[in-house]
């Protein structure tokens, strides 16, 4: 069984999930983690608080599947091909990251913009990781924005793509990757 850390903050992204920010309280992370409200303060102090360990495990967990998925890599522009890695390889897994990452994002927007520097912060290292491909300008970032637009075309269903659409797109991002190589 999880620790009371983990199992309040799994509460609180269902919580964000099936119900929405607005429900969102100490006591229904609490309820949620089957545990004390008191058991709960223990923890986390404050809502802000129990926000920011949110933020803080998102931020750890992207940074440890970005640099998996980048090990992984051989050849020329290795972050580029991570992120393509990243965001087709694995759907099932994506599909349930996304899930839970959307909910991080909307409750820690909704409460303070601010709080997502962590979570920015990994982004920036990823950038860097993408400038060091050395692809021509603009083609690393481009399949970073094109990542982050099925991101949230997925986190808030836009649209529904089917097993040709996702094949169409990959070979469109990687025909990218492999033009910088010639």
């Amino acid at each position: 069984m999880a620790d009371a850390r983990t199992r309040i903050l799994d509460a609180a992204e269902r919580i964000v999930q099936e119900k929405g920010v607005p429900a969102l309280t100490l006591e229904a992370a609490a309820r949620g983690a089957g545990i004390s409200k008191g058991g709960l303060l223990y923890h986390f102090a404050s809502k802000e608080a129990m926000l920011n360990g949110l933020v803080a495990r998102l931020a750890e967990s992207v940074e440890q599947d970005f640099q998996a998925v980048l090990a992984a890599q051989s050849g020329p522009a290795p972050a580029s091909r991570a992120i393509l890695s990243w965001i087709f390889d694995d759907p099932e897994q994506v599909c349930e990251e996304h899930e839970r990452a959307g909910a991080v994002f909307l409750a820690v927007f909704h409460h303070d913009p601010a709080m997502l520097a962590p979570i920015r912060a990994v982004f920036a290292r990823i950038r860097d990781h993408l400038r060091a491909d050395k692809l021509p300008p603009g083609r690393a970032l481009a399949l970073m924005a094109a990542s982050d637009g099925l991101f949230f075309g997925r986190l808030f269903g836009m649209y529904e793509q089917t097993a040709e659409d996702q094949q169409a797109i990959r070979a469109a991002l990687e025909f990218l990757v492999q033009e910088a190589r010639a």
